[in-house]
């Protein structure tokens, strides 16, 4: 293969319209564009959503979705991420200090995401009954 033998496949490309060029090229006179209105002059433009003056579909349609303000003071923790915390006692305010959760949160629960080997005590922290049960088998306690 060289550069100079390289074409778009065979279909690919169609020939440029060749306006204005008398009625028997079927592009003449007014090249395609129809009679009258704003779509057959040149400039002729409106913006993308535009209906006419008609309210647009976006703004007929509904608004939709919710951001719960609740999820802001709320986080979840995995089971495995115990292992690399150095303290065996933890709380809320262990896990915002070293940064395991964001400032803010009032609530923390613990999921039952991986494995725990090392026992810790929980304070003050919501707990799944899986969770609950591997971290009483590696020895820890739930307050």
């Amino acid at each position: 293969m060289k550069l100079n033998t390289i074409k778009p496949a065979e279909g690919a490309t169609s020939s440029r319209k060749r306006v204005g060029r008398g009625i028997g090229s079927g592009l003449g006179k007014t090249c395609g564009r129809g009679h009258k209105g704003q779509k057959s002059r040149s400039g002729g433009f409106h913006k993308v959503g535009f209906e006419g003056g008609q309210l647009p579909i976006h703004k007929r349609l509904p608004k939709y979705g919710f951001t719960s303000k609740m999820a802001e003071t709320r986080a979840e923790i995995c089971l495995y991420q115990f292992a690399s915390m150095n303290a065996t006692d933890i709380d809320v305010n262990y896990l915002i200090e070293n940064g395991y959760v964001k400032r803010g949160v009032t609530k923390v629960k613990v999921i039952n995401t991986g494995t725990i080997e090392k026992a810790v005590n929980l304070k003050g922290l919501v707990v799944t009954k899986g969770a609950q049960a591997a971290i009483e088998k590696a020895g820890g306690k739930v307050e």
